[in-house]
């Protein structure tokens, strides 16, 4: 295993090149501009500020009204790890996330990938929305990624309303 040390020589090696920081400025960007695509199309949905993380996932909530009310949200994530996109529904707090991921568990939901535990989790259902996202074509990356998601959040809200 390296020392911190090390892995901040490398990192400055890096950085020094400036792909990582140009990739990663870039990538932010998007992010962020697709956060604003979403906050102007759907003004009635809320959308928060974006989280950065810490290299590992980026995201943003974005949620409409009746499953905000139950006290849920949809995140649209970036993982940083795989270079890929993701739909998650979460709960406001984990007492809320634990009250739903047992009703999707109990109704075999198998729509979407229920998380194993709400332990170490932070969402309830996952969805790769893109695997390998083109970032040639930001404006086709972005209806892919709002198509994905709003078809998630239908079919979520469908559910809730039988059960």
């Amino acid at each position: 295993m390296e020392s911190f040390n090390q892995y901040m020589d490398y990192y400055r090696k890096e950085m020094k090149k400036g792909t990582v920081r140009n990739a990663y400025k870039g990538l932010m960007e998007y992010i962020m501009d697709l956060r604003t695509h979403f906050k102007n199309k759907y003004p009635s949905y809320f959308v928060s500020g974006l989280y950065y993380g810490y290299m590992d996932m980026t995201y943003f909530s974005f949620s409409p009204d009746s499953l905000k009310d139950r006290k849920l949200k949809i995140a649209v994530v970036f993982i940083h790890d795989t270079v890929r996109f993701e739909v998650w529904l979460s709960g406001q707090n984990k007492e809320i996330q634990s009250i739903y991921w047992k009703l999707f568990k109990d109704k075999n939901w198998n729509k979407y990938k229920i998380v194993p535990t709400i332990e170490g989790y932070d969402s309830i259902v996952e969805h790769v929305l893109i695997a390998n996202p083109d970032f040639s074509n930001l404006d086709e990356l972005t209806e892919k990624i709002e198509k994905g998601t709003l078809k998630f959040i239908q079919d979520v809200e469908e559910f809730l309303e039988e059960n």
